[in-house]
C-alpha cells in the first residue's frame, strides 16, 4: 500500500503533495514501484496534529482521486474517519476506507461503508492524534488492541459490511509508547486469532527513529528491518512511503519463508 499524503504536515516529507500535478506524478511513481493500493490522505494524524475541517480535506483530495480512478488503474484507499468525506470519495470509485479511529469517531461510517462493496480498515487507536501520545497507558496492551478491533469488526458486520470486507490494523504509533510498538511487533501473530487481513503501518515512524538514533529521512533501512519482522509474524499488507524497496524485501523474506527446507 503506497502512500500519498496530499497534506502539507505529514511527518515525513518527501511523501507530501501540494499539488495536482505532484500528486499525479507521486501515482505514477507509486504505480512503478509495485504497489497493489494507493492510500490517498488529506489529514496528518501524526501525534499532535489539529484537525482539517471537511471542506479542505475535500478540496485536497477529490481532485486527486477523480484524476486517479479516470487515468489510472489502481485500486484506491481513502484515509479518513469522517463519513462525509468517505461518501464523497466512495461515490468517485475509492475502493476501500482506512478509517484510523477503527469506527469510533464518527457513527456514520460504518453504514457509509456498508451502503456501497468498498473494503474497510479498521484500525486500533488510543486517544485522538492531538493527544495520543500523552502518556500512553495499557493494563494488557495486546488484549486491549484485540478486544477494540473485534469491537470495531462487530460493528461493520452489524451495519451490513461483509467479513470478507474487513481489514485490521494495530496502529503502530496511534497511542504507543516505544515498548507498545515493539510488543505489538513481537507479538503480532496474536491478532491473527481475530481471522482478518492484518495492514501495518510502520514505515519511517519515531519507535524506527528512536532505535537508530535517526532523522525520518535517514529511516528506510529500519523501516525495511520493522517491515520484514512484520511479515514473518503475520502482517498480510504494508501500508509504506518505500514502495520499490520494501516490496523487493518482502520478496526474498517470503521466497525464503515459503521454500521447503532441503532433504
Amino acid at each position: 500500500m503506497g502512500i500519498l499524503n496530499l497534506t502539507p504536515d505529514s511527518f515525513y516529507k518527501e511523501s507530501r503533495s501540494t499539488s495536482l500535478i505532484d500528486a499525479l506524478n507521486r501515482v505514477e511513481k507509486i504505480i512503478d514501484e509495485g504497489a497493489d493500493i494507493i492510500d490517498v490522505g488529506g489529514e496528518s494524524t501524526r501525534p499532535c496534529s489539529e484537525p482539517v475541517p471537511e471542506d479542505e480535506e475535500l478540496r485536497r483530495i477529490m481532485p486527486v482521486v477523480k484524476e486517479i480512478t479516470k487515468n489510472f488503474n489502481i485500486p484506491i484507499s481513502l484515509d479518513t474517519y469522517k463519513s462525509t468525506i468517505a461518501k464523497a470519495a466512495l461515490e468517485e470509485g475509492v475502493s476501500i476506507i482506512n478509517d484510523i479511529s477503527g469506527l469510533r469517531f464518527d457513527p456514520e461510517m460504518a453504514k457509509t461503508v456498508a451502503s456501497t462493496n468498498a473494503g474497510l480498515v479498521i484500525m486500533h487507536i488510543l486517544g485522538k492524534p492531538k493527544t495520543m501520545q500523552e502518556k500512553p497507558a495499557y493494563k494488557n496492551l495486546i488484549k486491549e488492541i484485540k478486544i477494540t478491533l473485534e469491537e470495531g469488526v462487530n460493528t461493520a458486520i452489524s451495519s451490513g459490511i461483509s467479513e470478507e470486507r474487513i481489514i485490521i490494523d494495530p496502529g503502530i504509533g496511534f497511542g504507543k509508547e516505544f515498548s507498545h510498538n515493539i510488543t505489538i511487533l513481537k507479538r503480532l501473530e496474536e491478532l491473527k486469532t481475530l481471522k482478518k487481513p492484518l495492514l501495518l503501518g510502520l514505515s519511517r515512524k519515531s519507535f524506527i527513529g528512536k532505535i537508530l538514533d535517526l532523522p525520518v529521512e535517514e529511516r528506510l533501512e529500519g523501516s525495511l528491518a520493522a517491515s520484514i519482522i512484520g511479515i514473518v509474524n503475520g502482517a498480510d499488507l504494508l501500508r509504506t512511503h518505500d514502495i520499490k524497496e520494501t516490496r523487493r524485501a518482502v520478496m526474498v523474506a517470503e521466497a525464503i519463508i515459503k521454500n521447503p527446507l532441503p532433504l
